[in-house]
């Protein structure tokens, strides 16, 4: 019975074997669910069951250049070849939310969340509770363009339950998006939409590990190649290609810098600050993230309001301004106004103001345009209620939480929220609600003059056609008439409240109101007296730049306080292969090391990383078809104070006749190669292999920390070089050729290859796969 058990379940037993209608290019497993993600070289996005059914496709429509999960597996970041990292719903696909961080394309993207539940003084756990749902419905969508079908937007769809809970972040652990570009440039996010630092690794300069102080390296004309955020948070490491400066600083006035070959380095960060005041942080970035999904509201709102207001007033005009070419026509010297005055002050009728009534305008051209205008009044005012009023409200209900904690300097200040700042933000959202007031009132009064002054024109046109009087037929008010002509007629002040012109148009407010305003602001509240005279447009732009200027304070502080803490020249890369270093395989994973307890209290534990990556050839003399492992790099600035290096490598070299297609960390300190044989006699001939070698076992040599500009640090291994060896280590034999990436799943235990031909097979790595299986 147990040779039947054993020889059932295999390593590496494989699951399936599927076409793919495309070539892949990048491919990541959900951490949580038994789904693989893939991008397509035509640059789709896929998303598959782990039984191979497809659930969605999407097309960014740019290419794209990196991909990975949210740690709770609910959402996707896509990397694109612009700068834009975009937030995609696992559920459908469709697009949460999108931000411009970068200026060239975002090569690697890393996700990942607190490790550790926040614990206050007295241990227990401690959660951040949003207020805000206690107080207020649901915060209001974007309002649809009338015409639109979903998703035209571009902004969000219409998957409201995944909106609401990439905002609502105080369901979630603390979590940080880091991505890398090609420029150098590394942006973090919490929470994936809320920016909170940006670093240029060109800037970091990190002592030399030489006795002589005086001495920097600093990286030039650098490209980030992968980035990796350890689950503490409180470090960085990034591995990137450049050329490693030094600066020696001879005397007082005088420094010599030397250039070093281009070559293939890494560098760790300090991140300590999100662990440190992830409290914080979080508070805030919860505030601010909704503040800005609540401005895109207002933003949507007013343009949406702006539109249809616009259609309706055109309507209107089209109709109403071949009035004045029959009054030029009759030869009259008059305007349709005074025409209109003397029509409703009983005066006869004269023939520019008959033909238009009777057979321009008519009884059905009345209705048309009454009906545009009456229910364009009535579609603003729905929108006002449940889109634009609603979002000026929580908004300024947020900023008034955020003012508190502004308040708090001693917790708050050291993250940049600046209370000056902040109150004036506060302020500006509550002007906002002003706005929004006398918003309200100006369309509906203008909307009954427009109503009253129809009401008026189809009695008339009755009387004209000498047509019995319509029982039917709304009253009308003269007086209002009388007001629309003189006010209205030829003026918008509707579309002068929307409408945000580059001329610095003031609205007219008398003398005594705005003394009477001054007079309020001696009472205190606020100090901005001039808000009568901006409109609705022009008051939702000082709004948002009090926003971004407030939120822009904790972006640059935190920025700040990101540090370079060490940096590691991995190997050099020969010219040949220079523009080819983003395809070397490489990756970064970080293992618990539990016999070195931080704090029994918090229940953390050390984390020690492991970098791999293949080693090109020609790099080392003597050194060829070799991957490189180093562990220890995070902590070892570190070791070497105390007196001792922590820092160990070993160079792995690839059994004869293969050649690494791509390798991954997988968990418990494992890697996994994927070998292609070097006998095919083309790209999409031949066999393959895919291995796992135990990383624990393997004879680490420490390194040392003596080193010179161009002085590498793996080449002292090439006398120890591990030679592995197909039949010692754990192999699966792939009958294909096969090509980058590897997509393994630690969770699952499953590794996803792609052959050259355009097919996909799926191995268990696991003994026990009873786990997968009953996923299928």
């Amino acid at each position: 019975m147990e040779t039947d058990e054993a020889q059932r379940v295999l390593p590496f037993q494989l699951q399936f074997d599927k076409p793919v209608a495309s070539q892949i290019k990048i491919a990541e497993w959900n951490p949580e669910k038994d789904l693989l993600a893939m991008v397509t070289e035509d640059s789709k996005i896929l998303l598959h069951r782990f039984n191979w059914q497809r659930l969605w496709t999407v097309s960014p429509g740019k290419s794209i250049t990196s991909l990975c999960w949210r740690p709770d597996g609910k959402a996707i970041a896509v990397g694109l070849e612009d700068g834009t990292v975009s937030l995609h719903d696992v559920e459908n696909g469709k697009l949460l939310r999108s931000l411009k961080s970068h200026g060239v394309a975002v090569v690697s993207l890393n996700w990942e969340e607190d490790g550790q539940m926040t614990k206050d003084e007295q241990g227990s756990i401690s959660t951040y509770e949003d207020r805000t749902p206690h107080f207020f419905p649901p915060p209001p969508r974007v309002p649809r363009m009338p015409g639109l079908v979903s998703g035209d937007t571009g902004f969000i769809d219409d998957s409201e339950d995944s909106f609401r809970e990439l905002s609502n972040s105080s369901q979630q652990r603390f979590n940080i998006l880091c991505s890398g570009d090609k420029d150098g440039f590394i942006c973090f996010s919490i929470f994936g939409i809320f920016p909170i630092g940006k670093i240029n690794i060109h800037n970091f300069c990190v002592p030399t590990p030489l006795m002589d102080t005086k001495a920097e390296c600093r990286l030039q004309n650098a490209s980030v190649h992968k980035v990796a955020l350890s689950k503490d948070l409180c470090h960085l490491i990034v591995i990137c290609s450049g050329e490693l400066s030094e600066d020696r600083k001879e005397s007082e006035n005088r420094s010599m810098t030397q250039h070093g070959v281009r070559g293939l380095h890494c560098t760790v960060l300090d991140t300590s600050i999100f662990w440190k005041r992830k409290n914080e942080l979080h508070q805030v970035a919860q505030q601010a993230s909704n503040i800005e999904e609540l401005v895109e509201v207002i933003r949507a709102s007013l343009s949406v309001m702006h539109k249809q207001w616009s259609d309706a007033m055109h309507t209107f005009h089209e109709k109403f301004d071949s009035l004045s070419t029959l009054i030029i026509d009759n030869g009259l010297d008059s305007c349709p106004q005074e025409e209109f005055l003397s029509l409703l002050g009983g005066a006869r009728t004269s023939p520019a103001v008959h033909q238009f009534l009777v057979n321009s305008l008519g009884e059905v051209g009345v209705k048309r345009v009454s009906k545009a205008v009456c229910g364009a009044g009535k579609e603003l005012q729905l929108i006002v209620l449940n889109h634009l009023q609603p979002a000026a409200e929580i908004i300024a209900f947020r900023m008034g939480e955020l003012r508190g904690l502004s308040r708090w300097r001693a917790r708050y200040q050291g993250i940049g929220l600046d209370e000056a700042l902040i109150n004036n933000a506060t302020e500006k959202a509550g002007m906002i609600l002003i706005q929004v007031e006398r918003f309200i009132r100006v369309l509906s009064t203008v909307v009954q003059q427009f109503s009253n002054f129809f009401n008026w024109l189809l009695k008339c046109i009755k009387l004209l056609m000498s047509e019995p009087s319509d029982h039917h037929l709304l009253l009308y008010n003269s007086e209002l008439v009388v007001i629309f002509l003189k006010f209205l007629y030829d003026q918008d002040p509707v579309k002068q409240l929307l409408e945000a012109s580059e001329a610095d148009d003031h609205i007219e407010v008398g003398l005594e109101t705005m003394q009477r305003v001054k007079e309020l602001v001696q009472f205190g509240g606020f100090s901005d007296f001039e808000y009568l005279q901006r409109t609705l447009a022009k008051e939702f732009q000082q709004v948002e730049s009090s926003f971004k200027e407030a939120f822009l304070m904790p972006f640059t502080t935190i920025s700040r306080k990101i540090l370079c803490g060490d940096l590691l020249p991995l190997c050099p890369l020969p010219p040949s292969s220079a523009s080819l270093s983003s395809t070397i395989p490489m990756s970064v994973s970080y293992y618990e090391d539990a016999s070195q307890s931080v704090s029994s209290h918090q229940s953390r534990h050390m984390l020690l990383d492991y970098i791999s990556f293949q080693i090109p050839d020609d790099s080392f003399f003597g050194v060829s078809n070799c991957i490189g492992i180093v562990r220890g790099f995070m902590h070892d600035s570190i070791s070497v104070k105390r007196g001792y290096t922590s820092l160990e490598a070993v160079l792995l070299c690839v059994p004869g006749g293969y050649c690494c297609a791509d390798l991954s960390l997988y968990k418990e300190s494992q890697i996994v190669l994927l070998l292609n044989e070097t006998t095919a006699t083309s790209e999409s001939s031949g066999n393959a292999s895919m291995m796992i070698v135990q990383a624990n076992d393997l004879p680490f040599v420490s390194i040392s920390r003596s080193t010179g500009l161009n002085y590498w640090k793996l080449h002292q291994l090439e006398d120890s070089v591990v030679h592995l060896q197909m039949e010692n280590e754990k192999v699966r034999s792939i009958p294909h050729s096969v090509i980058a990436p590897l997509a393994v799943s630690s969770s699952r235990g499953v590794a996803c290859v792609f052959a050259a031909r355009k097919r996909a097979l799926v191995y268990i790595l696991e003994e026990d796969e009873d786990e997968v299986s009953d996923a299928e």
